[in-house]
């Protein structure tokens, strides 16, 4: 099912090494090579420092070393700089003489510009291959996360779910979940007793929370055809690692919509990719930018299902690296974790931020050259301090360290260079045309139009009736209709699913002028010009 990605390279060439990244220079003057060893690289890992103190370099200088390695990387791009992985850089930028500089302290001698094979994903499909899943795949508990559901209607979108699994309805897109709860609401007195209360007014919030999803965009995330994971696990003709990066200037506007997507994909990593045990590099390495997002307001259940994936997803050959710019922004089970950390400069200006920088400082293995709270206060922009996991995934001894210069385009690529990549990418025309298979609303759908024609049919009849007639046979239909309202559990004894018995129901009572308004008025508003 996945790709295998093999990069082998003689020696090191242009700063990456068969068994590790080349960080920067350490000690006092920079003359210490630190490296991240790949056969640890799966250990988790830590970005961390203020807005301007260079996250976005250090995340730009893995993703190289990664790439140049054989390992695919997935990676959020929240300020649109990433994209200049897929250009190289060049020695015409005003950049190219303080990065000959910085390569002088260090002692890379061997540098030289270089782009990396990217493939661009957008949630929106606008500057990227389009990502979607089904709503069956995110499940009941990661969508009530996204909409913010309280418990009373977390419970009932659980019922839908169940409802969906055991009447055969199955849930891809918004508007598959929209046609559930309108049927859970005309039937919820006789679904509560299976299920408990169903309240209508807590349908309806579900239903608000699913417009104000679909006015932010997060509709086109849900639907066919489904991101398929070996995907995001290639490499190129030369064995190096795809780079994937998500769009997610405009995404950041939903927060929520960007925590819960990538809470999801890591997720998914987990269930579906086979344990590998140590492995002397990662099959995959996910980059989580922002990562408060994924705990601001989270609930203990939601933040245990994150610990657990993180300590177990490793053995899965899948590392993960958080980037946020106060290490007390992740949970301290989790933060315990992390084994390569670099933090870039914090800025203390508050009590809290004060009792943040000594907590990050307390989670270095000492280092008697230096004081690591002075320094993680007072590293300039390009430098850090950091601690990668040495032999036996001991942690290293903390260093302060001046990052390496990229040697990809440090910035964003032009549109025109963006479509370019995008129109030569293998995945072009995969995920484009979104798929509209039947699912939950053609089948209520359906089954509504069916009741709506089998009540006009009898109507018709009724009409042709002498009036004598018509009422007698008004008064069996009632009368039949409270037998068969008072029979109904005995019938589903009888063999036929609660599913079946409820359909008959409906279909029968269903019949007269009232009946054929009920299903004209709101079951048709419902499906009415999709």
């Amino acid at each position: 099912m996945y790709v295998r990605c093999e990069r082998r390279l003689a020696g090191k060439k242009g700063g990456f090494m068969t068994n590790g990244i080349f960080l920067g220079g350490a000690g006092a003057d920079y003359a210490e090579k630190q490296h991240l060893s790949l056969k640890y690289a799966n250990r988790h890992g830590l970005i961390a420092g203020a807005t301007g103190t260079g996250k976005t370099v250090t995340l730009q200088i893995l993703a190289e070393g990664f790439s140049a390695a054989g390992v695919p990387v997935f990676m959020a791009d929240v300020k649109g700089d990433l994209s200049g992985l897929a250009k190289a850089g060049t020695p015409e930028g005003k950049l190219h003489a303080p990065f000959m500089e910085r390569n002088g302290k260090i002692g890379f001698d061997d540098f030289t510009y270089g782009a990396f094979p990217v493939t661009f994903w957008d949630l929106f499909g606008n500057q990227g291959h389009p990502i979607r899943t089904t709503l069956a795949e995110m499940g009941p508990l990661l969508l009530a996360r996204l909409l913010e559901l309280s418990e009373a209607q977390e419970g009932i979108l659980n019922i839908a779910f169940r409802l969906s699994d055991e009447e055969g309805l199955p849930l891809l897109d918004l508007s598959d979940l929209r046609a559930l709860l309108v049927w859970i609401g005309e039937n919820r007195a006789d679904l509560m007793l299976r299920y408990g209360t169903i309240s209508p007014a807590s349908i309806g919030a579900i239903q608000r929370r699913l417009l104000v999803l679909e006015n932010e965009g997060g509709a086109g995330f849900f639907g066919e055809p489904a991101l398929e994971l070996s995907d995001l696990m290639r490499c190129d003709a030369d064995g190096r690692g795809r780079v994937n990066i998500l769009a997610a200037d405009k995404l950041m506007a939903a927060p929520r919509l960007y925590a819960t997507f990538l809470l999801w994909l890591l997720s998914e990593l987990f269930e579906e990719l086979p344990e590998v045990g140590d492995p002397d590099k990662p099959k995959l390495v996910f980059f989580f930018d922002e990562a408060h997002l994924l705990f601001d307001d989270a609930p203990k259940a939601l933040v245990d299902k994150v610990e657990q994936v993180a300590r177990l997803i490793r053995s899965k050959g899948v590392g993960v690296y958080f980037i946020t710019q106060n290490p007390d922004d992740i949970p301290e089970d989790i933060l315990g974790q992390l084994g390569n950390r670099v933090q870039h400069a914090l800025r203390a200006f508050t009590a809290r931020d004060k009792r943040a920088l000594k907590l990050a400082a307390e989670t270095y293995r000492d280092n008697p050259d230096f004081d690591i709270e002075t320094a993680i206060r007072e590293v300039g922009v390009g430098e850090a301090v950091t601690s990668v996991l040495q032999k036996k995934g001991v942690p290293g001894m903390a260093q302060r360290t001046l990052i390496r210069p990229p040697a990809s385009q440090l910035g964003p690529i032009s549109d025109a260079e963006r479509a370019d990549v995008l129109a030569g990418s293998d995945m072009a025309g995969k995920y484009d045309t979104p798929l509209d298979r039947r699912s939950a609303y053609e089948i209520l759908k359906t089954r509504a139009e069916a009741a709506a024609k089998e009540a006009d049919e009898l109507e018709a009849q009724e009409d042709d009736m002498p009036a004598m007639q018509r009422e007698y046979s008004a008064a069996r239909r009632y009368s039949g209709s409270r037998v068969r309202r008072s029979t109904s559990r005995s019938t589903r004894s009888r063999g036929k699913s609660f599913g079946q018995a409820m359909q008959d129901m409906v279909v029968k009572e269903l019949t007269g002028t009232t009946g054929r308004r009920i299903v004209r008025g709101i079951l048709g508003g419902l499906f009415k010009g999709r």
